[in-house]
């Protein structure tokens, strides 16, 4: 996990509380849902660590077992903001969710995974293969990526239906007809627990094609953006706190994960954390997936194209970077 120590954040954040005359109330309470993903269990540091009462939000922290359970209730508005994927953000749009980006909290890098039984050893080989995933979600994606990548369709395989944390035990087991999963972590290291079984293809094949965000209610963001900011702060005060304490981190987000501390740092190159820096680039226009923007085009159209949604998001509107702007320019003041 690639954290970049920021220690002007909350020397920047000290300094407007002073200038304000003293600390300021409490925001509104937000709701903030996040479920098993290393780029996101920092969220669990915060909490534990005091940082949200420290930067005065007031935030109701919810876990979730199951990931594709965060996004649903994000979307029915039982959440004021969700830890979720570009991807599984747009198709929500898609079905008529109202949903803003407004923090990149990594790039996956190896952590999410096509992990095969033993004797398949290519792309090439999943043709006709049973495979387990959780449907519509980020690991779905990648497979198809991957299958697309050798001139195979979703027809060439079948889809079994299965919640992640499922999917990984059952193909584990080695006792029925699964022949491969695509899993993200910390759910790897159980679907690797098959003999024979190997990692067939990863998202670090595909660069850039899996950010992950906090990702805020439109509504929230319009009628209260200081809230949001100070959640955004908050993130980044946290990344500091991992620098400066990282054995007392690393323990919360291991635990939070249900890992050892050893399984956990194994995590570390699968996740690159994104830094304020990354987050101002990542929000820039480009011309590849390094840029949200980019990537949000080419996933609106892999979603139509793949059937995953019958409209096209909207993209106008979704990534909201004046967060991490307003948050660089208190780094920059004097």
């Amino acid at each position: 996990m690639r954290i970049t120590r920021l220690p002007a954040i909350l020397v920047a954040l000290a300094l407007t509380v002073a200038c304000s005359g003293g600390p300021r109330e409490t925001s509104e309470p937000v709701t903030v849902g996040f479920s098993a993903w290393p780029g996101w269990f920092p969220w669990q540091v915060a909490e534990e660590a005091g940082i949200f009462d420290q930067l005065g939000v007031g935030v109701e922290l919810r876990w979730f077992e199951g990931y594709l359970d965060s996004i649903n209730a994000f979307a029915a508005g039982q959440l004021d903001a969700n830890a979720q994927t570009l991807n599984d953000t747009l198709s929500s749009i898609a079905a008529g969710a109202e949903e803003v980006i407004v923090l990149v909290n990594d790039n996956s890098t190896g952590n999410d995974q096509i992990i095969a039984r033993e004797g398949i050893n290519t792309i090439e080989d999943l043709e006709g293969a049973r495979i387990g995933l959780e449907v519509g979600v980020v690991d779905h994606f990648l497979l198809l990526l991957g299958l697309q990548s050798v001139g195979l369709s979703p027809d060439d395989v079948e889809i079994v239906s299965l919640e992640t944390g499922a999917a990984a035990a059952q193909f584990a087991t080695g006792t029925d007809d699964l022949d491969a999963v695509a899993v993200f972590a910390p759910f790897t290291t159980q679907a690797l627990e098959r003999p024979g079984s190997k990692t067939l293809f990863s998202s670090a094949d595909f660069p850039g094609s899996i950010p992950d965000h906090l990702v805020v209610s439109a509504d929230l963001v319009e009628r209260n953006p200081e809230t949001v900011q100070r959640l955004v702060n908050a993130w980044f005060a946290t990344l500091d706190y991992i620098e400066e304490h990282p054995g007392e981190a690393i323990a919360i987000m291991a635990e939070r994960a249900g890992v050892s501390v050893e399984d956990y740092r194994g995590y570390d190159a699968g996740t690159t954390i994104f830094s304020l820096e990354d987050n101002l680039r990542a929000f820039e226009p480009d011309d590849d997936l390094t840029s949200l923007s980019f990537a949000a085009e080419m996933v609106a159209d892999f979603l139509v194209d793949s059937g995953l949604v019958e409209t096209r998001p909207e993209i106008d509107g979704v990534l909201d970077p004046r967060f991490v702007q307003d948050l660089a320019r208190r780094q920059e003041a004097p």
